[in-house]
């Protein structure tokens, strides 16, 4: 799924009018429609609603909204807030229709002395403000939001909640935008949506189809995607009847450091969970009967050292290599990873201590091998390129080292985002806050190795990998609870994750 800036979302709402064709009124009834099925099948007809609608196409949806509801059995009030002496033409409209209904209480909001009681059983819809909005809120909508945030009634917002814009809230107050519990959008997700300092405005956001042209969808670029399950199983490669190990790679994984040798069992086996024909995975020397017992499936390289990284092997009969769970970042291991990066002309993924050796030596970020797959976290991403002001701007940079690098990056958390070297980004949909746990990510870096060794480019690795790492987390915390989740169990439902996207 295609993900649009607010701009082209408009220009994609006036193409459909144009070539459907259809009236843009019909178009706010097929919107409005959406959210009444939507509530309908959620909500008792005993519910009370209080919809407070704004003077644009917003307000519009929201008054048609109030329509349909009112010819039910809902108990519908609305609340037209006076901040422009004239509504937009589909908004008055709607005012019109609802009126000659008789149906619905309409009431004026001029002052803060015109705010309504709002009960705590009732449902509150923001109809106020659309994705259009480029300035912060003040003055009446400004004190409306912060009443209405102070209620405790459910609070549904329309497309996108009043005061929060659609990508960049850099220059935004985020107090003074309505903090709603469940915001429907209209056939997109907004860019902002996906950024964490935005949770608590957004709440639990869904997509409502609409029917937009799908001829300017197709047409339109955009460098932004959410990825969804069709298009991993698009992605993935049959295996043949007459496949043997060979054909599924060899893969070398550098892991592990006295007392960090579980980020090596955990990277392995989710590795061979996933797919591999072949794991050799290079350990200190005092970890070489953990490995043997803990992961018979997995060869054995052991590194002169006794307890951290300090070489590697011939890397001839491999086929892909990750490296940094649990390596430590002492000197000795800052010398083999640069020579591994001047050496190594295979796949590669990066991970954890590999990253944070980078982000005390910055000069090996100019010696990374082209086409690489780096998954840091949050903190391991700013070691590596500074600090970043918010999520919108981290996004920018995080585009911006993959172009510049020609790299593949996971940054890795809730909607992972993926950059490619075009400095296209992809959003996962998969994974839950149970996954935010000890050796998630050492798990997930076995996955993209065993998918490099199978010959997978780097952006369908780590596409992939990611999905299936947080679709094995999804599977996990329904069974397990989020809080019990560890990460040896995303290794145990991987195969039920790839059985899944399988059938």
């Amino acid at each position: 799924m295609k993900i649009f800036t607010s701009k082209q979302i408009a220009e994609i709402d006036a193409f459909t009018i144009a070539h459907e064709p259809i009236a843009s009124i019909d178009l706010m009834e097929r919107a409005a429609e959406q959210l009444f099925s939507w509530i309908k099948k959620r909500y008792s007809e005993e519910q009370s609603f209080q919809i407070f609608v704004g003077p644009g196409n917003n307000g519009g949806d929201g008054l048609a909204l109030a329509r349909l509801l009112s010819k039910t059995k809902f108990k519908v009030e609305v609340y037209l807030v006076k901040v422009s002496k004239n509504l937009s033409v589909d908004c008055q409209v709607n005012l019109d229709r609802l009126r000659s209904q008789n149906l619905v209480s309409i009431s004026e909001i001029s002052t803060s002395h015109d705010f309504p009681v709002i009960f705590d059983d009732s449902v509150d819809v923001d109809a106020l403000l659309g994705s259009g909005l480029s300035r912060p809120l003040d003055g009446l909508l400004k004190d409306l939001v912060l009443y209405l945030n102070t209620s405790k009634a459910e609070l549904v917002a329309i497309d996108i909640p009043s005061g929060l814009f659609g990508e960049d809230n850099s220059l935004n107050n985020l107090h003074h935008c309505v903090r709603a519990d469940y915001t429907l959008s209209f056939q997109f997700p907004k860019l902002s949506f996906l950024f964490p300092e935005n949770v608590d405005c957004v709440g639990n956001w869904q997509v409502l189809p609409i029917g937009l042209h799908s001829r300017i969808i197709d047409e339109m670029e955009s460098p932004y995607q959410l990825v969804d399950e069709n298009d991993i199983k698009k992605r993935l490669k049959k295996r043949g009847r007459f496949s043997h190990k060979g054909i599924y790679g060899h893969g070398l994984l550098i892991s592990g450091s006295y007392g960090k040798m579980g980020a090596a069992i955990l990277a392995s086996k989710a590795a061979l969970r996933s797919g591999i024909g072949l794991l050799s995975t290079h350990i200190p020397r005092l970890g070489y009967d953990i490995m043997q017992t803990a992961v018979p499936e997995s060869m054995v390289s052991i590194d002169r050292s006794d307890i951290i990284f300090t070489e590697y092997p011939d890397l001839e009969s491999f086929e892909a290599i990750g490296i940094g769970p649990g390596i430590d970042t002492k000197q000795n291991s800052f010398r083999a990873l640069e020579e591994l990066f001047e050496e190594c002309d295979k796949p590669l993924v990066l991970d954890a201590d590999a990253l944070n050796i980078m982000g005390q030596n910055p000069q090996l970020k100019d010696n990374l091998p082209k086409g690489c797959v780096l998954t840091p976290h949050v903190k391991e991403f700013e070691r590596l390129v500074g600090s970043c002001s918010d999520s919108f701007d981290r996004n920018m940079k995080q585009r911006d080292f993959s172009k510049k690098q020609s790299v593949v990056m996971v940054l890795k958390g809730a909607f992972s985002a993926i950059t490619d070297q075009n400095g296209r980004c992809y959003f996962n949909s998969t994974g839950n806050p149970g996954m935010a746990t000890a050796g998630s990510g050492d798990v997930l870096t076995g996955i993209i190795l065993s998918l490099l060794s199978q010959g997978y480019p780097s952006l369908d690795a780590a596409l992939i990998g990611v999905y299936v790492h947080g679709l094995a987390g999804d599977m996990a915390a329904d069974e397990l609870g989020q809080e019990a989740l560890i990460a040896g169990d995303l290794v145990e439902y991987l195969p039920k994750a790839w059985k899944k996207l399988r059938e």
